[in-house]
């Protein structure tokens, strides 16, 4: 059990969590995750940053009998995490959602975990603007995350729509440090305390 704390708890749902060099876990070596939920006691993100190894869209709904409304030939499937790597989030914008499934966070984002919103993906009637289906997620206990940061594990950055979604997956990493004014070159790859 931990000790309480005065600090006033700050939710990151909706931010990003950028690896820093030596994290010291290859699973999480240049990993951006976007923190989905987050609370004193648990968090949970997923990846956005490393596509499955030969799989796409079009093979997972084809394996789950989903009918493909065109269009998911060639689209990355994401590693989304380390926990859990069979079950399968769809990240997507907030403009479609399921009823009693689809959870809101951020800014205009959300997550959902159902054949509906795979079927929704390439749906050109229904689907939303952008999504992304993600296997697995990553997941931390009791105060872990905040750990990590006064660790100097990760560094966070505002979310944008652009880097989430888009397929430049190579340089997202870089490309986050970037929109939070850090040079990939200029970073050590020793994190610790001071």
């Amino acid at each position: 059990m931990s000790e309480p704390s005065d600090r006033t708890f700050t939710s990151l749902a909706g931010r990003l969590l950028v690896a820093m060099p030596g994290i010291g876990d290859p699973r999480f070596e240049h990993a951006v995750i976007l923190i989905c939920a987050h609370g004193p006691d648990h968090g949970m993100g997923l990846r956005i940053d490393r596509p499955a190894p030969g799989v796409d869209l079009a093979q997972v709904l084809k394996k789950l009998d989903v009918a493909d409304g065109g269009g998911a030939a060639n689209r990355h499937v994401l590693v989304g995490g380390p926990v859990e790597r069979e079950r399968g989030f769809v990240l997507h914008t907030d403009d479609w959602m399921a009823e009693d499934a689809s959870v809101p966070f951020g800014e205009g984002l959300a997550v959902t975990a159902t054949r509906e919103a795979l079927a929704a993906m390439t749906d050109p009637l229904k689907r939303p603007r952008r999504a992304v289906l993600l296997l697995g997620y990553a997941g931390w206990g009791d105060g872990q995350i905040e750990e990590e940061l006064a660790e100097n594990v990760w560094l966070t950055a505002d979310a944008d729509l652009d880097l989430i979604f888009d397929e430049d997956h190579d340089t997202k990493w870089s490309r986050a440090l970037a929109r939070i004014g850090v040079d990939a070159a200029w970073l050590s790859s020793d994190a610790g305390r001071a």
